[in-house]
């Protein structure tokens, strides 16, 4: 952790859609809140590699993954690579209620919704950035349901 930065403590019951490796779920969702997009990615998709291939919970943190992906893009200034990964990200996301029912998602989907028509005001401008568009929104946060 850098200066300033808190640790986010998560305590995902055992369920059974929910991945066996919950500390690595756990690491990989404390990093993304802490702005570190690669590292995020890199624990998220250990996670994935461990997945059967046939659960919904594979393709949901498969979601994850690209959520630290599209980020990651984003962070390097790549808006077209993070628009593109972030729309991947929102459809294996759909349904990801049932992998992960104590996480925050419609809040989390409502944060990305804004990415969403942030980066496309970027992409799809053919005469530069629409104006009304050009203040990034705040970086989305994995949360728990409250």
């Amino acid at each position: 952790m850098q200066g300033g930065e808190s640790r986010i403590v998560w305590s995902l019951r055992p369920l059974l859609t929910v991945p066996p490796n919950y500390q690595d779920l756990n690491r990989g969702i404390d990093l993304f809140n802490c702005a570190r997009f690669f590292d995020a990615h890199e624990e998220l998709e250990d996670v994935w590699r461990s997945l059967p291939f046939d659960g919904p919970s594979r393709r949901h943190v498969q979601g994850m993954v690209q959520l630290a992906v599209a980020f990651h893009h984003e962070s390097a200034g790549n808006l077209k690579g993070a628009r593109s990964v972030l729309t991947r990200a929102l459809h294996n996301l759909d349904g990801a209620d049932i992998s992960f029912p104590e996480l925050d998602l419609v809040r989390l989907r409502a944060e990305l919704a804004h990415w969403l028509l942030y980066l496309n005001a970027f992409v799809t401008a053919s005469d530069g950035p629409d104006v009304r568009c050009t203040v990034a929104p705040d970086l989305p946060k994995i949360s728990q349901r409250r």
